[in-house]
């Protein structure tokens, strides 16, 4: 073992029932360091970050803190060994003093009652060795997401901390905010604390950290010096595709003939969500969203269809400037989203394939319009025998079908409103390669019979087969689009990365 290793994870191993989270992976971290931890959605990042703090146990391996073998059994003995955490989610009090914040659990007492004046005292010179400068009497409520940050983590330095985990702490801040948070980090790391940083925003990383380990379906890919490795090899690596030896695909998506605009977003931008952006979409085209996870693909559309409150920016659409403040807004205007997440955004695990896939025409209608049962019968057996939904009878709870099949039911209950614009968010993910083939079909076909289509994906192959037009996600921002034929596999990568010499 390299000596200056402050903490050393070796082969490590965790299942869950059918699922190998984490493979034989590795991660080391020396005092004084700012190590990011990278990977996609399901790459075992927050397995990883488990593991060490107790959360979960694992099977086989070692963890190695300083020299010596521990085996957290939970977060408070993670925290006594020197291991602490601050998540996205800040886990603070709002309703308590700053003071009382930093020093729950462990509050300075005279006579069995707490020493306020001792309390306020520690906590004050606590905040200005941090160069934090606020008044810890006040409720933390009272201050931004970004210093209850810093007092999350304050109070994590004050507890003994060797190791230092901040999970996604930027994605709520806006640059000022992101550049304070950063000279905290400059600071911790010149006094001698190892940081764990697990971010996916690519510009932060360069900019903070010293090394980076990449993580892919549960397994370890590299250990890397930010240095010497260019943002376009880290996109790569973290797709797992070899950036040099990709081969372009033709795309049998092609750009509509029809430039007739459906939809029009001038500045729109959502603070915290996504920055202001510009987008046009035509009549019958299928335009796709591309970035890495947490590059701001969810965010655009969510704000589009009013799931995501807008404070700024235009929306025309039909030739009309709307205002879109619900998703029942824009599915009256001829919108129909089909969400990132099946399970707790689209099914009704309870509900029927039948009513599961009327109800969207069905609150578009209006509670006072009911759809006759004998209709309601026709419309889904009709997207049964159209989508080849498997299901024993329409009667069948949703819950009882495939991951596959319920996909479809969502998408039939959006084909049923007939509507103008088609919003898929990843509609293939976790759905097997012959259902996958048939959605991406049915996708070019309604954009052949002149239905306009936003399509998300995290499959770069997916995007290029269905997409005429790709606009690329980079840290919550549109930082460019690629038309025809500069849709590439590199093309597309390098811009997610930020360009090819990166």
């Amino acid at each position: 073992m390299i000596m200056d290793n402050l903490l050393e994870m070796r082969g490590i191993c965790k299942n869950f029932p059918g699922v190998k989270a984490l493979e034989n992976v590795d991660f080391s971290l020396k005092k004084g360091e700012i190590h990011a931890l990278m990977g996609e959605n399901g790459a075992g990042k927050s397995t990883l970050i488990k593991v060490l703090t107790g959360v979960e146990e694992f099977e086989t391996g070692k963890i190695i803190l300083e020299d010596k073998s521990i085996v957290n059994k939970s977060p408070k003995e993670a925290q006594r060994n020197g291991i602490s955490t601050v998540y996205q989610e800040v886990n603070l009090c709002p309703n308590i003093s700053v003071a009382e914040n930093l020093f729950l659990d462990r509050e300075p007492r005279k006579f069995g009652l707490i020493d306020w004046q001792k309390m306020n005292r520690m906590s004050k010179e606590l905040l200005d060795k941090l160069n934090i400068n606020i008044d810890v009497t006040k409720p933390t409520e009272n201050y931004s997401i970004a210093i209850q940050q810093m007092i999350a983590i304050a109070r994590a330095v004050d507890m003994s901390a060797k190791v230092l985990i901040l999970d996604e702490p930027t994605s709520s801040l806006d640059d000022g905010e992101v550049e304070k948070l950063f000279t905290l980090m400059r600071k911790l790391k010149k006094d001698g604390i190892g940081i764990i940083f697990v971010t996916h925003f690519l510009e932060q990383v360069y900019a903070v950290c010293d090394k980076i380990t990449v993580l892919r379906n549960g397994c370890f890919v590299g250990e890397f010096e930010v240095e010497n490795l260019p943002r376009v090899q880290l996109v790569a690596k973290m797709m797992g595709k070899d950036f040099n030896d990709l081969e372009n695909i033709k795309g049998e998506g092609k750009e509509s003939d029809n430039k007739e605009v459906l939809l029009k977003a001038e500045s729109i931008g959502s603070k915290g969500n996504i920055r202001p952006f510009d987008l046009e979409l035509n009549k019958g085209e299928v335009v796709g969203i591309t970035g890495l996870l947490g590059s701001g693909r969810s965010e655009m559309v969510r704000s589009i269809y009013g799931a995501d409150r807008v404070d700024s920016g235009k929306l025309v659409f039909k030739n009309n400037e709307v205002k879109i403040n619900a998703p029942i807004d824009a599915m009256k205007l001829g919108m129909a989203y089909l969400p990132e997440n099946r399970k707790d955004e689209g099914i009704i695990a309870d509900l029927s394939v039948r009513e599961n896939l009327i109800i969207a025409l069905q609150a578009k209608q209006g509670i006072f319009k009911l759809i006759p049962n004998k209709k309601q019968e026709e419309f889904v057996d009709k997207y049964i025998e159209i989508l080849q939904i498997k299901t024993a009878s329409r009667e069948t709870p949703i819950k009882q079908l495939s991951g596959g099949n319920q996909q479809k039911v969502i998408l039939g209950r959006w084909l049923l409103t007939n509507p103008d614009l088609l919003i898929l968010d990843e509609p293939t993910r976790g759905i097997d390669v012959g259902t996958k083939t048939e959605i991406q079909k049915l996708v070019l076909s309604l954009a052949n019979d002149g239905m306009s289509v936003i399509f998300i994906s995290s499959e770069i192959e997916e995007m290029i087969r269905t997409c005429s037009r790709m606009v690329v996600m980079r840290d919550k921002k549109k930082v460019g689009e690629l038309k025809s034929d500069e849709i590439s596999q590199n093309n597309i990568m390098s811009a997610i990365a930020g360009g090819a010499d990166k």
